[in-house]
Parts: C-alpha cells; sequence; structure tokens
C-alpha cells in the first residue's frame, strides 16, 4: 500500500508537470512568433544585392540568432496543433513513467547468482534454515525471493520444495513483466493519434480548397504541415518508447534465465545437504 501511494504521489506529479509545460507553451507562443520575426528580419538585412542586379546571396555574421533545440520544438509543437500534439506528448510521458520505474525495479532485482548461491550453501551447513532465510530477508533480488519463500517448506520435503520453486518463480516472473504492457499500449497509441492529425489535418486543407475554390500552395499549406508534424511525432514518440521496451524485455530474459539456472542449483544444494544428512534446525 505504500509503495502505491508512492506511484500515485509520483503520477500526480508527472501529470501537474505536463500541464505546467502545456500552459508554458502557449504562453510563450506570442513570444516564439516574435523571435522567429526578428530572425527573418536579421537574415533580410544581412541580404546583399549587388549594384549589377545580379542574383542576391546571403551572407551571415558570426553573432547570428540561431533558434535552440527548446525553441524549434516549442515552434514544432506549436505548428503541429496543440489538439492534437498534446495527445502524443502525453503518451510520451507516460511511457517514459513506467519504462523508468521498470528499468528500476529490474535492477534491483538484478543480483549474483554465483554469489548467492555460496552464501546460500555456507548458511546451510554452518547455520542451517534460519541463517539462510535471514541472510535472504535481506535480499531484494527475485533469486532471493524465491529461495526464501522455497526454503520455508525444507520440512515438508524436497518435492514440497520443488513445487514451491516452480510456483514462487511463475510469481516473480508476474512481478518483473507488470507494466510492460503499458508501454506496448503507448508504442501503439502514439502513431495512431499522429496518423488522426495527419487525416484531420487533410481533411482541413481540401475543406480550404473547396472554400475558396482554387488551389493554392499557401492555402493547403498549413493543413499539410499539421498532417506531416503529428505524424513525425507520434512516430518519434513509438521509437524512444520502443527501445526502451525492448531494454525491459531484454532484461527480464536474462533475469529468467538466472532464475531457471539458480533453482537447479539450488535444489541440488538441498539434495546435497539432505544425503550429507543436514536437518533444519
Amino acid at each position: 500500500m505504500h509503495l502505491s501511494t508512492k506511484k500515485l504521489h509520483l503520477f500526480g506529479l508527472i501529470f501537474l508537470f505536463f500541464i505546467g509545460t502545456v500552459q508554458i507553451i502557449f504562453a510563450q507562443n506570442d513570444s516564439s512568433q516574435r523571435e522567429v520575426s526578428r530572425i527573418q528580419d536579421t537574415l533580410n538585412s544581412e541580404t546583399v544585392t549587388p549594384k549589377d542586379g545580379n542574383e542576391t546571396k546571403e551572407t551571415s555574421s558570426e553573432g547570428e540568432a540561431v533558434p535552440n533545440l527548446h525553441q524549434v520544438i516549442r515552434e514544432q509543437f506549436i505548428n503541429g496543433d496543440w489538439r492534437f500534439m498534446t495527445p502524443v506528448l502525453l503518451c510520451l510521458i507516460l511511457g517514459l513513467l513506467i519504462a523508468i520505474e521498470r528499468i528500476v525495479h529490474l535492477n534491483l532485482a538484478t543480483s549474483n547468482v554465483e554469489q548467492t548461491l555460496t552464501n546460500l550453501r555456507g548458511d546451510l551447513q554452518s547455520g542451517g534454515v534460519n541463517q539462510a532465510l535471514h541472510r535472504l530477508q535481506q535480499q531484494r533480488s527475485s533469486v532471493a525471493m524465491i529461495f526464501r519463500q522455497s526454503l520455508e517448506k525444507w520440512e515438508d520435503g524436497i518435492e514440497v520444495v520443488e513445487k514451491a520453486i516452480v510456483s514462487y518463480g511463475s510469481v516473480e516472473m508476474g512481478k518483473l513483466e507488470k507494466g510492460l504492457v503499458w508501454i506496448s499500449l503507448f508504442i501503439s497509441i502514439a502513431p495512431m493519434l499522429g496518423f488522426m492529425g495527419t487525416v484531420i489535418g487533410m481533411i482541413n486543407a481540401f475543406d480550404a480548397i473547396e472554400a475558396a475554390g482554387d488551389i493554392s500552395p499557401t492555402l493547403v499549406a498549413s493543413g499539410i504541415k499539421t498532417a506531416l508534424l503529428t505524424t513525425v511525432a507520434g512516430l518519434i514518440v513509438a521509437i524512444i518508447l520502443q527501445l526502451f521496451y525492448n531494454y525491459c524485455v531484454a532484461k527480464i530474459d536474462s533475469l529468467v534465465n538466472d532464475m531457471e539456472r539458480a533453482s537447479i542449483a539450488f535444489v541440488d544444494i538441498l539434495v546435497d545437504l539432505k544425503n550429507e544428512g543436514t536437518e533444519a534446525p
């Protein structure tokens, strides 16, 4: 319950940050347009026209103002129409939030399997089951969780321990894969939202042509630009989230292999100790 409360607070902070970002973008819309106009005026003032009437050439000075990445992204977000770009941005923020939480959880679930098995064998031989359980309770890895839950069934026999390993192993696998379906959902939704903006932008362009009764590049440029920007934004979000998703899947596969290998070695250790006559205190 305590962990769920922390997640709710984190989601609330991210949502407030998202709302604040959108408000800042629209608050700075006018200033960004003035900045673009100033840059265009600067470029026009630096255009040199020879006296003989030849074609003009543009020159640039070292102090020329060049928009930075933040300004470019903000301008493209505004040009793409906030009604379509905002849902795409929301998919990116939520997808990254879940992906980062999964990466942290998966790294905490990782452990040195060989060292864990060595410590387990030593604890069982020297202090018995209680000492081994005490050490395992101090670890947060998936392997340690399986060992601890299974070792509590030691008194019921090796067969019961083996069944417990299979059961608790499935539970741990479910915990590792938790949240990946939401990342996959945002990967699918983001391009769809971009394509929806594309379709609506093209519809607006054709409506403008129909209203004007003529085809003019300047008349349809706005709708086409909106369509292209929303598509690009959706694809970029999908690519970014796909990278995080593939990393999580690869990490889970590695952890599952470690869990299977450690479980086999764990049963072998228990069988050896039983044959040697080691009993639970």
